[in-house]
């Protein structure tokens, strides 16, 4: 049985983010990369390196928090797994979901390469959604 690589760079951030830890350490491979430079574009993430051990690379993310007027951390990252490999989800462009009223953002998987909602929705492709990001 194979393994999920997005659920589990999902899963990763998401529990480095709760625990208030600066710095993920990810699989590198050629959607986590991809998947990874959106979170950077957008904002979710401040920084990307990449780190060789043993053959192995690996992402290494700093995550970004913002702090309240009583100094607590909040996670800035809501992520959520809609496609796997039990169940495919796909939709054309006029059916992409927006998150939170487009504040959110939706990673498809298209024939021109990972894409966000809004990047899809402007070259007219569909394809399968990934994740959600809010």
């Amino acid at each position: 049985m194979g393994r999920d690589t997005i659920a589990d760079i999902i899963t990763s951030i998401r529990n480095a983010d709760m625990n208030r830890k600066g710095t993920v350490r990810i699989v590198s491979t050629n959607i986590t990369e991809n998947i990874v430079k959106i979170l950077l574009r957008e904002g979710f993430i401040q920084n990307v390196r990449k780190h060789r051990e043993s053959n192995k690379s690996f992402l290494v993310l700093n995550l970004q928090h913002r702090r309240n007027k009583k100094g607590s951390y909040r996670t800035v990252l809501n992520l959520k797994r809609i496609s796997r490999p039990g169940l495919r989800i796909y939709s054309n462009y006029q059916q992409i979901p927006k998150i939170l009223g487009g504040m959110g953002i939706v990673i498809l998987s298209t024939s021109r390469g990972i894409r966000t909602d809004r990047e899809a929705r402007l070259e007219g492709i569909g394809g399968e959604i990934l994740c959600y990001i809010w």
